[in-house]
C-alpha cells in the first residue's frame, strides 16, 4: 500500500493542534490501519450546489465527513441527504475542525475560492479534486501544483470529459500519426460571458448568504445578484470568462494528444479591456516549443462564435451528404481541429471527423491502446487509497495537477495576455512575462485582510 497520505497530516498533530480532537474521533487513514484499498475514503466537500452537487455526487459513496457552503439553503438541502456529515459555512473553519478526521476534501467554490481552500487542506496532507480552472490565477495554479508534487498528494482537475471515450480515440488516432506531424491546433468554444458595468444598485443580500464568505479573499464590494448564482464568471474578480470556463475542457485534448506543457509565447485580441468584466469574445494565440521528437506547436483559441471558418469551410473538406447535415465542420459551435502534415482531425467532447472526407475514406483507426477509466471521480478515489489501475501508477490519475496545472496556466495566460494589453514571452520557470512587466499584476493578485493562499 502507498504511503500517499502524509503522516504529518494525519499522525503528527498533537497538542499544537489545540483542541481539535475534542471536535470529533480520529479516523485512522487507511494506510496506517493496514486497511485494503476497498475502505471508504474520508472526505470533507467544500461548495454542495451546482458543479459542487455533481461532484458530491461522485464521492457519495465514500465517507462524507464534513460539508460547507456559503449559503445555507444549499446546505440544510444536502445535509439531510448525509446526516452523519458536520456542516460549516466557513471552509477554514470546517478544515481546522475536522482536519483529523478526513483524508481528503473536493473543492467545487466559484474559481477565486478554489485555491485558498485546496492549498490549505494540501497544506494538512490531504488529497485534493478541484473543479476547473484550477485557480483563478496564474501564481495560485502554480503553488497548488507545487504542493501536490512535494507533498505526493493525489490530485484530480475537475476535467469529466477526459474521463470519455472519444477523448482517448483522438488521442490515438493524433499519436498513431493519422494525420501526421501536427503543428497547428484550433480550438473554439460559443461561450459569451462577460461586457457589463457593475451595477450602481445595492440590493440586500439574501440571509441564506453569507456574502463576506462568498467573496473569499477578492476586494469587497456590495452584494448583487448579477454575481451569485452562477453569474460570477464574467467578472475578473471571481472569474475568467468563457476561456476560463471551457477552456481546462477543450485545451485538455490537444494537451494530451500531443504533449504539450507550458507555452513561449501568448497573445490575446479582443474588444476594448473592461477593468471589471470578461470580454463577450477573445481569440487567443499560443505558441509551444518542440518536444522530443514533436515539432514546436501553434494553438489558436476562440470564444463568443469564433471559429477558424477559413480552414472548416474549405470547398474540397467534405462531401455534399456531410455539407448538408448537422455534421458539416462549418456549423460545428465548439471544437478541436488538429491539422496535420497529411490531413486534419476535428473533435468534440462526443464526436471526431478525419478530414478531407474523401482521402479518409475505409480509414483503419489505430488499436485502441489508452485504458478506458473507471470513471473520473473514482480514479481519484482510488488513487488516494494508493490503488494502481490500467494504464495509471499507484496514487496517480489523469488529470493530476502535474498535468491539468499547466494547463490551466495556459488558460489564465490567454487572460493575462488581453488585459496586460500585450503579447507575452513567457518564461514559465521563472512564471514572468520577460517583455511585459504590467502582466505579473494579473500573473498574482493580492488576498483581502483574513485571507491566505
Amino acid at each position: 500500500m502507498s504511503t500517499r497520505i502524509s503522516r504529518r497530516g494525519f499522525l503528527g498533530r498533537s497538542v499544537a493542534a489545540g483542541g481539535l480532537a475534542a471536535a470529533g474521533p480520529i479516523i485512522v487513514p487507511s494506510w496506517a490501519r493496514g486497511a485494503a484499498p476497498s475502505d471508504k475514503l474520508n472526505v470533507a466537500v467544500i461548495g454542495v450546489a451546482g458543479r459542487g452537487a455533481a461532484n458530491l455526487g461522485g464521492v457519495a459513496k465514500e465517507n462524507v465527513v464534513a460539508l460547507c457552503d456559503v449559503d445555507e439553503i444549499n446546505l440544510t438541502r444536502t445535509a439531510a441527504k448525509f446526516p452523519s456529515a458536520k456542516t460549516f459555512r466557513d471552509f477554514r473553519k470546517m478544515l481546522e475542525a475536522v482536519e483529523k478526521q478526513i483524508e481528503a476534501v473536493v473543492v467545487s467554490t466559484p474559481d477565486h475560492t478554489h485555491a485558498p481552500a485546496a492549498a490549505m487542506a494540501m497544506r494538512m496532507g490531504k488529497h485534493c479534486y478541484s473543479e476547473k480552472p484550477m485557480t483563478r490565477t496564474v501564481f495560485e495554479c502554480r503553488t497548488l501544483a507545487d504542493l501536490a508534487r512535494d507533498k505526493k498528494l493525489a490530485t484530480q482537475l475537475g476535467t469529466q470529459i477526459h474521463a470519455g471515450t472519444n477523448y482517448r480515440r483522438v488521442v490515438e488516432l493524433v499519436q498513431g500519426g493519422a494525420v501526421g506531424a501536427v503543428r497547428e491546433v484550433h480550438v473554439w468554444s460559443s461561450a459569451s460571458y462577460g461586457g457589463m458595468d457593475r451595477p450602481k444598485d445595492t440590493p440586500s443580500c439574501p440571509p441564506n448568504l453569507d456574502w463576506d464568505l462568498w467573496l473569499g479573499p477578492s476586494r469587497e464590494r456590495p452584494y448583487h445578484p448579477c454575481y451569485v448564482p452562477g453569474k460570477w464568471r464574467a467578472w475578473w474578480d471571481f472569474g475568467s470568462g468563457g476561456l476560463g470556463d471551457f477552456g481546462c475542457h477543450y485545451m485538455d485534448l490537444p494537451f494530451w494528444a500531443l504533449k504539450l506543457r507550458y507555452p513561449t509565447s501568448v497573445e490575446a485580441e479582443g474588444p476594448p479591456v473592461h477593468p471589471e468584466t470578461t470580454p463577450r469574445s477573445l481569440t487567443v494565440r499560443y505558441e509551444f516549443p518542440a518536444r522530443g521528437t514533436l515539432p514546436a506547436v501553434k494553438m489558436t483559441w476562440y470564444d463568443g462564435g469564433k471559429r477558424p471558418t477559413a480552414l472548416l469551410s474549405q470547398a474540397a473538406l467534405v462531401g455534399a451528404k456531410t455539407k448538408h447535415s448537422n455534421t458539416d465542420p462549418a456549423k460545428w459551435t465548439s471544437g478541436v481541429l488538429f491539422v496535420g502534415e497529411k490531413g486534419m482531425l476535428l473533435a468534440d467532447y462526443n464526436r471526431r471527423m478525419l478530414l478531407p472526407e474523401s482521402k479518409y475514406a475505409g480509414f483503419t483507426p489505430p488499436a485502441e491502446t489508452i485504458p478506458n477509466t473507471v470513471g473520473h471521480h473514482q480514479e481519484w478515489i482510488n488513487a488516494c487509497k494508493g490503488q494502481a489501475m490500467p494504464g495509471l501508477a499507484a496514487g496517480e490519475t489523469t488529470c493530476k495537477f502535474d498535468y491539468s496545472g499547466p494547463l490551466t496556466e495556459t488558460v489564465l495566460l490567454g487572460c493575462v495576455s488581453f488585459r496586460a494589453g500585450s503579447k507575452l514571452a513567457w518564461d514559465a520557470a521563472a512564471l514572468k512575462a520577460t517583455n511585459c512587466p504590467k502582466a505579473e499584476e494579473f500573473v498574482k493578485q493580492p488576498y483581502r485582510e483574513g485571507w491566505k493562499l
